[in-house]
């Protein structure tokens, strides 16, 4: 990844990656020894998910870790049956060792079920725990069937921890507590809309009223439906999890229609600041999740680096301004190295897949340990929480948006930097 003298000087690394999918990254030096398959959504809607792909892939293949592996990576371009089929060639043909995927349950199930089947151990990230780990399960709708993964692991936060932050926020504000829902029919929007594990039971215990419309196809060019029902019901907050072309499509006609909530925290979709930006001044005070930041207390475990500082080197080698994924993705290949050196060179699936389970790790996004903390027993031994706190976009004089914590309720040791308003 990146030293201290290399984020001082702002060189780009070069050197040490394998590609294919066609995605352009450099070729891998000779003599690694162990191989990584790396799967991310590098093109199509949830294609910002890997914007920091190439920076971080190239500087862990620069750093003292990376130097013993061979990453290969794949492009799910967004789709479902695309993740499973580069899965499937990670496996068979380029036989790697260790899989890693990051992005969306349509990104991380199809790729964890394939790797299962095919007994390869996989760290799975950036999708909430619930779809991640209900998502594969063979009946989703029966819990007493519900079983454990035996070489799947995943790390991230679920959606307890992210309807505690955005209640915490819409408790900030002045409101009637009428919510109106944008679930997608897709992986998250399903879990998100769960009438059991979702937001609806909570939201009724808080004292909200939902309007859930149902759920919608992605790539929607028409959300009158969805609009007129929350305008019907005087909706003054908004949630949901729609992929980030959608929201732009709902939110413009939102205003040209007249529907101006106090409130839209949105997760997914608003994550990345270019989908603010494409709003021009109405992205200002959306609110959304926050996973990673440069104020986040955490460091690499590999260089040493703070939270700050692998965001600064990313902006001062890409012109780019920082996202949340970067984080996550540094992570993974932060486990990755440590998985395997506590394996050993030549160790098998069952072998590496001890290693993993048995992970006790403090990484650039917090602590990852698969103990169970926080999780119900059915997913003890496949997921570890990671921190959530929630963020306001403020529009910057002069242009562009900043992301400002203004809830650190569940996670006080991140700092905030301002409290929630509504949007005007």
């Amino acid at each position: 990844m990146i030293t201290r003298r290399k984020l001082l000087q702002a060189t780009a690394a070069t050197g040490a990656l394998a590609a294919t999918g066609g995605v352009a990254m450099p070729a891998l030096a000779q003599g690694a020894k162990m191989k990584l398959g790396y799967v991310s959504p590098q093109s199509g809607p949830l294609a910002a998910f890997s914007e920091a792909d190439t920076f971080i892939l190239n500087n862990f293949a620069t750093s003292d870790a990376g130097k013993n592996f061979e990453v290969i990576v794949k492009d799910s371009q967004s789709n479902p049956n695309r993740a499973a089929e580069v899965a499937k060639e990670l496996i068979v043909d380029d036989e790697v060792e260790l899989m890693l995927v990051a992005s969306t349950p349509e990104t991380t199930n199809p790729v964890a079920t394939t790797c299962e089947g095919e007994g390869v151990p996989c760290i799975s990230t950036v999708a909430p725990w619930q779809p991640y780990f209900i998502g594969q399960q063979g009946n989703p709708g029966d819990p007493a069937s519900w079983r454990p993964f035996d070489y799947s692991y995943h790390f991230f936060w679920g959606l307890e921890d992210v309807i505690s932050v955005f209640t915490a926020m819409w408790g900030q504000l002045d409101s009637n507590k009428s919510v109106g829902a944008l679930f997608p029919n897709d992986g998250d929007g399903n879990a998100w809309g769960d009438p059991n594990v979702g937001f609806p039971p909570v939201l009724e215990k808080g004292g909200y009223r939902l309007t859930d419309p149902g759920r919608y196809q992605n790539l929607t060019d028409d959300f009158s439906a969805q609009i007129n029902a929350f305008k019907g019901a005087d909706v003054e907050i908004v949630t949901g999890v729609p992929i980030p072309p959608d929201f732009t499509t709902f939110w413009n006609q939102a205003k040209q229609q007249g529907f101006t909530p106090k409130a839209a925290s949105i997760g997914k979709a608003i994550l990345f600041p270019q989908a603010v930006e494409a709003l021009g001044n109405a992205g200002n005070n959306l609110s959304s999740e926050v996973w990673w930041s440069p104020s986040h207390p955490f460091q690499s475990s590999i260089n040493g680096l703070s939270a700050g500082e692998v965001a600064q080197a990313y902006t001062a080698e890409t012109g780019k301004q920082w996202t949340q994924p970067i984080g996550f993705v540094h992570a993974l290949f932060e486990m990755a190295a440590d998985v395997m050196a506590r394996a050993g060179s030549g160790a098998d699936g069952d072998m590496i897949t001890d290693a993993l389970a048995a992970t006790k790790l403090d990484t650039i996004v917090g602590p990852v340990a698969f103990d169970g903390k926080g999780l119900p027993p059915f997913a003890a031994r496949n997921v570890s929480k990671t921190p959530l706190v929630g963020g306001q976009w403020r529009l910057k004089d002069g242009g562009g948006y900043d992301l400002v914590i203004v809830d650190n309720s569940d996670h006080p040791s991140i700092p905030t930097g301002g409290t929630m308003e509504p949007i005007t």
